[in-house]
């Protein structure tokens, strides 16, 4: 598709209650709904970037972001149960009234999602160009939950499989079920004649893009947690390790020479430090007993492997510790698994 118009579109209401505010809240130094923006300036192939928003307020930070507001949203299509379909069939007639214009390729970027990898959109884009029967292409998501042993439970509290097509599906192993997938709504690319002519958000051919991670925003904790990997995510940061529970598997008896090391996290560690991060190892080891652990310790962490920049004995002994800034183990795996997956 030669000369191909593609243009971005970023729905971002205001008015959300489970999180106040939350496209244009402030996340890791600037509001949510710029790194949609962002993405959509780093794509090879957008060429057009809109907000859809009914406010104002919200209208001005996209523009001094680098997005288009051509128009105020109504709002009547600005409510809690509004359809994309309403939104983005409003934007395509209101640019085709205003400008006389109309893309071949949308792209419908959720402002809630501000880690994305653009190579996602770029290929999504190319698959829609490449093959001129599709229709749209949808990012999809292996689905933790199995749909083919759920129910519905009726009045008389007797519960009725989802699927009746194969007897007792429900009583089949995981194993032998298909593989399911959900739509993550990360990503969406869609034929802007799909919009206008069929008023549907897909179409009826839709090829599936799977993507594994999913950084969607709804709740305050999933908003904390982005706001934790982007600052991790940053260059050169300060990381500190206690070693007894962590770098070490807990050893309860306090004798620590027998301590064996806690491997897939020193792995982690060593790849936090082969980045440029800093790291810093702390311990108890000692405090109360005052036996000098440090010969044993620093042999210890030289047989496994681990790289660090500090090591520091006398740590208050405790049976909690609380940190306003901290980082839980399987937030770290996490952090260093999408990292890779997103460059």
């Amino acid at each position: 598709m030669k000369n191909c118009k593609v243009l971005a579109i970023i729905p971002a209401r205001s008015g959300s209650k489970t999180v106040k505010d939350k496209n244009i809240r402030n996340l890791a130094g600037k509001p949510m709904i710029a790194y949609s923006i962002e993405h959509a300036k780093q794509s090879k192939y957008i060429d057009r970037i809109v907000v859809s928003t009914d406010s104002e307020k919200y209208a001005q930070i996209a523009r001094i972001h680098g997005a288009e507001t051509p128009f105020i949203r109504p709002n009547e299509i600005s409510g809690d149960e509004s359809l994309d379909i309403e939104v983005f069939y409003h934007a395509l007639v209101t640019l085709k009234q205003l400008e006389n214009y109309q893309p071949d390729i949308v792209v419908h970027l959720r402002p809630t999602y501000p880690i994305r990898n653009v190579d996602d959109i770029d290929q999504m884009i190319e698959s829609l160009i490449k093959d001129t029967t599709l229709s749209a292409v949808r990012c999809i998501a292996p689905a933790k939950e199995i749909p083919y042993k759920m129910w519905t439970l009726n009045s008389e509290g007797l519960i009725e499989p989802i699927f009746t097509e194969i007897p007792e599906i429900y009583n089949m192993p995981r194993q032998k079920l298909p593989k399911v997938f959900y739509q993550n709504a990360c990503i969406d690319v869609i034929r802007s004649t799909v919009i206008l002519n069929e008023k549907s958000m897909t179409g009826n051919k839709i090829k599936g893009y799977i993507m594994e991670h999913n950084f969607d925003i709804d709740t305050e904790e999933e908003f904390i947690r982005a706001e934790k990997y982007l600052d991790y995510s940053k260059s050169k940061q300060r990381f500190v390790f206690d070693i007894d529970g962590v770098i070490a598997e807990l050893n309860s008896n306090l004798s620590y020479q027998e301590s064996q090391p806690n491997e897939r996290l020193i792995k982690e560690v060593n790849k936090l430090y082969e980045e440029g991060h800093y790291i810093v190892l702390f311990t108890a080891r000692g405090y109360v007993t005052k036996i000098d652990w440090r010969e044993i310790t620093e042999k210890q962490l030289e047989n496994w492997g681990l790289r660090y920049h500090e090591l520091h004995f006398g740590k208050p002994n405790a049976d909690y510790y609380i940190d306003d800034k901290m980082l839980s183990i399987e937030d770290l795996m996490y952090f260093n698994l999408l990292k890779e997956k997103l460059q």
